[in-house]
């Protein structure tokens, strides 16, 4: 009896994460720089800063093979600080990892600490001491998105490398390798809604097209809605201009079909009212006033007030502009 042909299920944004320096996107200010560290086998404590999406957890493992090989996995340890953010992680696991010297021909193992600006006050200083004591057989790459929330002590140890967010340019690069690696068919269109929802963080990139793949044959911008749960763009900027219009049962209809049919959460309509104001054909001075309504709104909604109500008024605010 034949034998099942085996399917492999893969996470496309670990299957498509750059192995190479030259397989990273953009960042080439922090990549020339760690990659000239990688072929002198000497590096720093490093810390890594920016946006989600943009390489920074990529840039440190693909560091670790060019230094330790096929051995890089036994040479490195890499915790995300989010999940293990006390002092008792850093004085345990971490110290013991650090203490033990590498194996092969480089004299230090690697430490990267993903997420490290959720780290306490106090696991930062136990880190800082750890950092001290153990540079000749260890070295440290720190990965935060806020740089100002790690502690001075440490950003003075560390070289730093700030990341940029990606421009719409590398995301469309990023889509095309995933969309000829996985021979997808898709629109023009569905190309955009994902560099639009993506803002520039290619693990949401790499996520979305997988999971509207999984829905449809061909993609388009409806499935990437759709598996996004966000508020499509053109329907925000319809409704709110209904509004200025006053023609507030109109819009309300749009704003019910996005909260009760799409199931759209109340937080992500108000981000796309967020970016849609700045469209709209209206003064600068209404502009202003709209966006600290829409901030108002969204305070509320996160303390726990009624979606549907708040929305409302807030679209209310709209046609009273419109009045003016």
């Amino acid at each position: 009896m034949a034998k099942k042909k085996e399917v492999k299920f893969e996470v496309w944004a670990e299957k498509y994460r750059p192995n190479k320096f030259s397989e990273i996107i953009n960042q080439t200010h922090a990549v020339e720089r760690v990659k000239a560290f990688a072929e002198a086998k000497n590096i720093p404590h490093m810390l890594f800063a920016g946006p989600p999406g943009t390489g920074k957890t990529t840039l440190a493992l693909v560091l670790a093979k060019e230094l330790y090989g096929k051995e890089w996995r036994q040479n490195i340890l890499e915790l995300n600080a989010s999940d293990a953010r006390g002092i008792d992680v850093i004085r345990g696991e971490v110290k013991e990892f650090a203490r033990t010297k590498a194996i092969g021909e480089v004299p230090f193992k690697l430490i990267i600490l993903d997420e490290a600006d959720a780290l306490t006050s106090d696991a930062q200083q136990a880190l800082r001491r750890t950092m001290e004591m153990f540079t000749s057989v260890s070295r440290f790459i720190l990965i935060c998105n806020y740089s100002s929330k790690i502690i001075e002590p440490i950003q003075s140890r560390c070289a730093v490398f700030r990341f940029k967010a990606l421009e719409d340019k590398d995301v469309k690069k990023f889509i095309e390798r995933i969309v000829k690696g996985e021979n997808l068919k898709i629109d023009k269109s569905a190309i955009d809604a994902i560099i639009n929802i993506a803002e520039g963080d290619l693990r949401k990139v790499a996520n979305l097209l997988q999971a509207a793949a999984a829905l449809k044959a061909k993609i388009d911008e409806d499935v990437i809605y759709e598996v996004a749960s966000k508020a499509k763009p053109k329907e925000v900027y319809d409704m709110l201009t209904l509004a200025l219009k006053g023609k507030f049962e109109e819009a309300r209809n749009i704003l019910r079909n996005m909260l009760v049919k799409e199931g759209l959460a109340g937080s992500d309509i108000i981000s796309e009212i967020h970016k849609q104001i700045y469209k709209l054909p209206i003064s600068d001075q209404a502009k202003i006033e709209l966006v600290e309504k829409c901030g108002e709104t969204d305070f509320r909604i996160s303390e726990g007030a009624n979606e549907l109500i708040q929305l409302e008024a807030l679209l209310a605010q709209f046609l009273l502009y419109g009045k003016k």
